[in-house]
């Protein structure tokens, strides 16, 4: 027996980076998983890798009929769910000058609308004693160059992590909030950098950061299922798997 048999758990944006390291922390630990993604073919590749415990469903978080598809199979795969992992996300620098109006609305329809929506749809199927956990970023409490859009919807998360706390807290469902610094997911090589830039960004950060380096996916998952199965005196926080880079 698993530290997770006999455990469901959905996980939007779960076909890579930090998503897909919890889905594969849990499957080994017994559990079965529902992931989320936009891409078929990293869906079809995570779903290879994770193994006969995992459900692949493409949706889009910022549709509120994919939500709906992706609740009715969830209950028809799964049953109940004893943690959700509100995971999805687009990471785009806005720089001030430059944004677009359409670049603002994409990034709070998937960061905050999707994420809330996300809760709201799945939330019927959570078992009493549930975990929730919303992916936010250290973005929110440091001013991060290049990152206003994004850090004022991961702002919008942290306080998320809050209400929702408070509103499900009858049904005995937790609600926190996970905060990753600079995590070694593959994110960088999407955020539409030069290789110059982006080692130059990430030497950078790796300078800065108290400990000297990035954290690895497999830290964010041990972190991400402690709050979803363990901290079970615990809710509406907010931590920081960073390094100590919001802290020291």
């Amino acid at each position: 027996m698993g530290k997770y048999s006999d455990k469901n758990a959905v996980i939007t944006g779960g076909s890579s980076g930090m998503g897909l390291a919890v889905a594969e922390l849990l499957v080994r630990g017994g559990a079965r998983v529902v992931i989320t993604g936009r891409s078929q073919a990293k869906l079809d590749a995570a779903r290879e890798r994770l193994g006969t415990k995992a459900v692949a469903v493409r949706a889009d978080v910022a549709s509120l009929a994919d939500l709906d598809t992706l609740a009715d199979r969830v209950k028809s795969d799964l049953g109940s769910v004893e943690a959700l992992f509100v995971n999805a996300g687009v990471s785009p620098l806005t720089p001030l000058d430059s944004t677009t109006e359409e670049m603002y609305d994409e990034l709070f329809a998937i960061n905050v609308k999707g994420a809330f929506f996300s809760v709201q749809k799945l939330a019927p199927l959570l078992s009493e004693d549930a975990g929730v956990v919303l992916t936010t970023s250290i973005a929110n409490v440091m001013g991060l160059m290049d990152t206003s859009v994004y850090a004022a919807g991961k702002a919008a998360l942290r306080s998320m992590a809050r209400t929702l706390s408070r509103e499900l807290l009858p049904r005995g469902i937790r609600v926190n909030a996970i905060s990753p610094g600079p995590i070694d997911s593959g994110i960088l090589e999407t955020m539409g950098l030069s290789k110059e830039a982006a080692d130059r960004f990430r030497a950078e950060r790796t300078a800065s950061n108290p400990m000297k380096r990035y954290g690895t996916v497999e830290e964010f998952a041990k972190a991400a299922a402690f709050l979803a199965f363990d901290a079970t005196y615990t809710t509406g926080v907010e931590l920081a798997v960073d390094g100590g880079e919001t802290q020291l």
